[in-house]
């Protein structure tokens, strides 16, 4: 598919899919959550979480195309919302829109410059495209830098703070290995975002095409790139909004 239609399929729907699964598992099956541990959906939740966060990065480690980096990224990511959702309510809930947000913000600013960067007839979808992408455009280079930071959840971006505040619900909810669990596939995943940011400030470029953008482009993906390093350093404002979304259900 072409970026932008991934960049569709891998952001937005997953607000969504958030939302449903909040409606079903919350409010339609509200007397399973939880508090019923393996009796309720919460055993389920955690066998998905588990195979999510697994297989998303297992796969996505290999992948020399960036594409279907981010998109087996994506599979890693929801088994982090759904941790969210197996602390319950309060922090748990919270954590998990707060994560959902962050991550579709991220997934269309990393899809966004992938878009920024392919030329007519040739989408950059490979590792090699972004060679040397700090030589022929330092400020792009640095918006994919805090985008890849984020979503490896690397300080002081807001991934940080998303990967943060599920761990420490699960801690609050006493699923303590499934917080370790959660820590060592997150250190298996910063191996490949990291590996795209090597190759951006590290190699040689393979082109020295001109990198040619709209102005509205170029801005879309400088707001994007800076809200990571804002909303990392400044969580709050969004955490509110977040706790005050799940106090209204």
């Amino acid at each position: 598919a072409p970026v932008v239609v991934t960049a569709f399929l891998g952001s937005v729907p997953k607000i969504a899919a958030f939302a449903m699964a909040m409606r079903i598992l919350v409010q339609g099956m509200g007397g399973l959550g939880p508090e019923m541990g393996w009796q309720g959906w919460q055993g389920m939740l955690m066998i998905l979480a588990v195979l999510s966060m697994a297989l998303g990065n297992i796969v996505a480690l290999v992948q020399d195309n960036v594409k279907r980096m981010l998109a087996y990224s994506t599979i890693s990511h929801v088994g982090f919302i759904f941790l969210g959702l197996l602390a319950g309510a309060g922090k748990g809930y919270t954590s998990a829109m707060f994560y959902t947000i962050v991550y579709a913000l991220t997934a269309v600013g990393g899809f966004g410059l992938l878009a920024i960067l392919s030329r007519k007839g040739v989408e950059a979808e490979y590792l090699h495209d972004l060679k040397g992408l700090n030589k022929r455009s330092p400020w792009l280079a640095a918006m994919m830098m805090l985008i890849m930071f984020s979503m490896a959840g690397v300080p002081p971006t807001v991934g940080f703070f998303a990967k943060l505040f599920v761990l420490d619900a699960l801690v609050n909810a006493d699923m303590l290995w499934l917080a370790l669990v959660a820590v060592f596939f997150s250190v298996v995943g910063a191996f490949y975002y990291l590996r795209v940011i090597k190759v951006i400030y590290f190699d040689q470029p393979i082109t020295q095409a001109p990198i040619v953008a709209n102005v509205d482009a170029r801005m879309a993906i400088s707001v994007n790139g800076l809200a990571m390093l804002y909303y990392g350093i400044f969580p709050a404002s969004l955490l509110a909004l977040c706790q005050a979304a799940i106090a209204a259900l």
